[in-house]
C-alpha cells in the first residue's frame, strides 16, 4: 500500500446496539487488506474507574472527560502509525449520553456549559472521514449482566440522532439488521481501499 493520510471513522449510538461489534468487523477487514489499524474505546467506562459518574448520572465533568480522552487516544493512536483509527464513541455521542442524562433527571444544563461542551465536540467532527451512528432496536436482547434502564437507553438513542439531524452532519445509519451492517462494512473498505492507492 502506498503512504497515505490517516483515516478516522466513528460510530455513535445508545448502549448495546452494535457499535463495538461493527467496528471489530470493520478492524477484521481492514487489516485483511493490509492497513494498519487502531481502535479506540471503553471511554465510559474509564471515566467511572477515574471517580466520574456515568451512564444516567452523567455531568459536565465525566462528559468532557470522555470528549477529551477520546480526542487523546485518537492523537495517539495516530502518533504510533495507525493508518486507520477507529473511534468507538466519537465525539458526539457523550453529548447524547449528558443531555439523555439531563432529560432523564429532570435537570437542564447551565447555558454556557452546555455551549463549551457542544463546541468541544464540535471541533472533532471534521476529522472523521465517515460517521456511523446505531440505531436503537428494542426487540434485539441485551446481556442481562448489565443493568441498563430501557428509558434512558431510549432517550440517549433519541439525543444522538437528533444531535447528528439537528446539526446537519453527515453520516450513516446502522441498524440491526446485517445487510444494514454488512454495507456499513463494505462502505468503510471501500473508503479507505481507495484512499490507500492515491
Amino acid at each position: 500500500m502506498n503512504s497515505f493520510q490517516s483515516i478516522r471513522i466513528g460510530v455513535i449510538g445508545t448502549h448495546s446496539t452494535g457499535k463495538t461489534t461493527l467496528l471489530k468487523r470493520i478492524e477484521m477487514e481492514l487489516r485483511g487488506h493490509g492497513l494498519t489499524v487502531a481502535r479506540t474505546g471503553r471511554l465510559g467506562k474509564r471515566a467511572a474507574e477515574a471517580g466520574l459518574p456515568k451512564m444516567q448520572n452523567h455531568t459536565e465533568q465525566s462528559t468532557e472527560r470522555i470528549i477529551t480522552q477520546g480526542i487523546t487516544d485518537e492523537i495517539s493512536a495516530l502518533a504510533l502509525g495507525a493508518e486507520v483509527v477507529l473511534a468507538d464513541r466519537a465525539s458526539y455521542d457523550a453529548l447524547a449520553y449528558w443531555f439523555a442524562a439531563l432529560e432523564f433527571r429532570g435537570d437542564t444544563a447551565p447555558r454556557l456549559e452546555r455551549e463549551r461542551l457542544l463546541t468541544l465536540a464540535a471541533t472533532q467532527l471534521p476529522k472523521y472521514d465517515l460517521l456511523f451512528a446505531t440505531v436503537l432496536d428494542e426487540t434485539v436482547p441485551v446481556d442481562t449482566s448489565h443493568d441498563y434502564d430501557p428509558r434512558y437507553r431510549r432517550l440517549v438513542d433519541q439525543h444522538a440522532h437528533r444531535l447528528l439531524i439537528d446539526d446537519n452532519i453527515p453520516h450513516q445509519r446502522v441498524t440491526s439488521d446485517p445487510d444494514s451492517q454488512a454495507h456499513a462494512v463494505e462502505v468503510t473498505v471501500r473508503h479507505c481501499l481507495k484512499e490507500a492507492l492515491v
